[in-house]
């Protein structure tokens, strides 16, 4: 009676997944092992790469002034921690292809019409955004800091206090730039609509400034810095979003 062995109808639904669990792994070892060869190529230059970060501030400073370290291995560990950070900003495009390559056959073709160049936009996006916070937003913060303090106060930033200064605001503004993607996936998804986002306005408004409290430093300069970019970029959100309504609408796309 017992024609097949009791363990093989369950290998068989196993079998795809182990075989997905094999790609993942191999996707991720590919993006991991160019991280550490970028970040291997930028340590020589790992000085260099914290005195770009750093001049913004060291710009505004008076002549003569320099950063201190508080701590004996800051010298060392923060411009290493940027270096890696570096290295994975600019593998971002690699590593997201390799997300891209993993999730793409389980797509469906007007889904990856879609998804890719969402990824290309969500990446230049970023970039964007990090690129409006060093060239934008840090002279403007920086300025306002050093002249309005005290005068008999000398400004001596510590580079390991700086450098997580400043990585939070790359964060912050790479985040915000992706809110036209967001809010074009959930009026696409069909999760909200372009009508109700744009009643809810004054409270995405009031929600951007929130935002800009929290995720930058207590003054208005700063919040307003990330705040008012965040509204815009809602409402390039809502555009779009339009956009893709009238072309779901349309009688010769439905035919």
């Amino acid at each position: 009676m017992s024609e097949t062995p009791p363990r093989e109808p369950e290998q068989q639904p196993q079998a795809p997944l182990i075989e997905h669990l094999i790609e993942l792994r191999s996707r991720l070892v590919k993006a991991v092992v160019l991280i550490l060869a970028i970040f291997a190529a930028l340590y020589a230059f790992s000085n260099d790469i914290y005195s770009f970060v750093a001049d913004p501030l060291m710009a505004l400073l008076p002549a003569g002034s320099q950063m201190i370290a508080t701590e004996v291995a800051s010298p060392f560990l923060a411009p290493f921690k940027l270096t890696l950070f570096a290295a994975l900003f600019i593998a971002v495009p690699f590593v997201l292809y390799q997300a891209w390559a993993f999730v793409a056959p389980g797509l469906y073709r007007h889904e990856k019409a879609l998804a890719f160049p969402l990824l290309a936009s969500s990446i230049l996006l970023f970039y964007a955004g990090v690129a409006f916070a060093y060239f934008v937003v840090f002279p403007l913060l920086f300025d306002f800091f050093v002249h309005t303090g005290p005068e008999n106060v000398a400004v001596m930033t510590d580079i390991n206090q700086y450098l997580n200064f400043v990585l939070k605001l790359f964060f912050a503004f790479g985040a915000a730039f992706e809110i036209p993607i967001a809010t074009f996936l959930m009026i696409w998804t069909g999760a909200t609509s372009v009508e109700s986002l744009s009643r809810k306005r004054p409270y995405v408004i009031v929600g951007c400034f929130v935002i800009g409290m929290m995720m930058t430093p207590p003054d208005v300069v700063s919040q307003s810095l990330l705040a008012i970019p965040m509204w815009l970029l809602f409402e390039v959100g809502i555009l779009f979003g339009r956009l893709v309504r009238r072309r779901r609408h349309d009688p010769e796309e439905d035919a």
